[in-house]
């Protein structure tokens, strides 16, 4: 596997592994928007899971974004 095709797979999978651990967190909740009656629903160790899945998916957008440009 060429070195272009390995940075796309895993941007991909860490941009899917952070939408898993969003829905993962959300998976039991009924209110799902506006956004911050989401996060009152949300259960401390549900609201760092959701804000790490979160995290995972803006770091994969910002690295691609900054590799594009190079």
């Amino acid at each position: 596997m060429n070195q272009q095709k390995g940075r796309r797979v895993a941007t991909a999978v860490g941009f899917v592994s952070g939408v898993l651990a969003c829905l993962d967190a959300v998976r039991d909740t009924r209110v799902l928007w506006p956004p911050d009656a989401l996060w009152q629903v949300l259960r401390p160790p549900q609201r760092l899971e959701f804000g790490a899945g979160i995290a995972l998916m803006l770091v994969t957008l910002i690295t691609t974004a900054m590799r594009a440009r190079s």
